[in-house]
């Protein structure tokens, strides 16, 4: 199977549905919410560099098949446009033996009613590092998790944070923050009692 390269790449947009929202690291020169058909966001990939360590591993957002998901489009900037491509493959896919994510150019619908291609990064079911895990097990990870990028906790509240700051509500999300803050509360309350 051919796996895209970022000189392969010929679109002016990315497509974010996790960090990327938040913390884009690229130029560009425009931003708004679109919507993706055909994969959804779940907490599907181990991390053991970002947000773990190959000893205690976290779990970070994928593109997983089914579904939709509502995220940001980043219109590049056009003198960047080369640059800023490169930065987004060097940060979702640091190495070929590292690969966990499938580069891919997709159908995007912005919500001003404008459909356009953009680069997105899907989860590899074919790799190690995917795991559907329940939420449960999720939050115990996450709890447990930091790398070189910060807490995998923080990860989710930013992730949330930056969706509702744009009037995304995603219910997966939502659960998942609530189960989260529930054992970060337990957790203190017991090491005070």
């Amino acid at each position: 199977m051919h796996v895209l390269q970022a000189a392969e790449v010929n679109v002016d947009w990315v497509f974010a549905y996790g960090s990327l929202i938040w913390d884009p690291d690229i130029d560009y020169a425009r931003a708004e919410l679109g919507r993706l058909h055909g994969y959804h966001r779940a907490f599907c990939v181990r991390s053991s560099h970002y947000r773990g360590t190959p000893e205690q591993p976290g779990v970070v957002l994928g593109l997983d098949r089914g579904g939709s998901c509502t995220g940001m489009a980043f219109q590049l900037t056009a003198a960047q446009r080369a640059r800023s491509i490169a930065r987004v493959f060097a940060r979702e896919i640091p190495s070929a033996a590292a690969r966990v994510y499938l580069p891919r150019i997709v159908r995007v619908h912005l919500h001003s009613g404008l459909s356009i291609r953009a680069l997105t990064f899907i989860a590899d079911p074919s790799t190690g590092a995917y795991a559907k895990l329940s939420d449960g097990e999720i939050v115990a990870r996450m709890a447990r998790s930091c790398g070189i990028r910060g807490s995998n906790m923080d990860y989710l509240f930013n992730t949330v944070r930056a969706l509702d700051s744009h009037g995304v509500h995603d219910r997966m999300l939502t659960r998942l923050e609530q189960l989260a803050r529930q054992h970060q509360r337990l957790l203190a309350s017991g090491e005070r009692g």
